[in-house]
């Protein structure tokens, strides 16, 4: 199921707080079901400077969302499994994505660590639809 027009969300009002609540007829961030989970508009894709990171709330799931510089959309779980970091400022590429606490480094395709010894991070599948960022969690 697609996001359409209605299902456009507000402006954030807090950085790092945005929450997707169910849209039931209004322009709220919204949900929709998706065949492996629960598709959720968070924002806008303005929301994220290209090159950059931000932190949302996807439903009950805490996600960060970055925006390459090439336009490409990627999603994954908002802390970092080794000790926490907020992965959101983290510096990324096409291939990775570094934790900037401690520089441990995940890759975009699976989430599996580039070193051994620490947990992998959970990827989320994450699109644009009409300007507005949809996370599957």
């Amino acid at each position: 199921m697609s996001v359409t027009h209605s299902d456009a969300p507000q402006a954030p009002t807090t950085p790092g707080t945005e929450t997707g609540t169910p849209a039931a007829g209004t322009t709220a961030p919204g949900t929709v079901e998706a065949p492996s989970g629960t598709a959720h508009v968070v924002g806008r894709v303005d929301d994220v400077p290209l090159g950059e990171g931000r932190a949302f709330v996807a439903g009950n799931t805490q996600v960060a969302v970055f925006r390459l510089r090439d336009g490409s959309l990627h999603a994954t779980q908002a802390a970092c499994p080794h000790a926490g970091g907020p992965l959101a400022d983290g510096q990324t590429d096409p291939r990775v994505l570094v934790c900037p606490l401690h520089l441990y480094a995940y890759r975009w395709s699976d989430g599996a660590p580039t070193s051994g010894g620490n947990a992998p991070v959970r990827i989320y599948p994450v699109h644009e639809a009409d300007g507005a960022l949809v996370v599957t969690v």
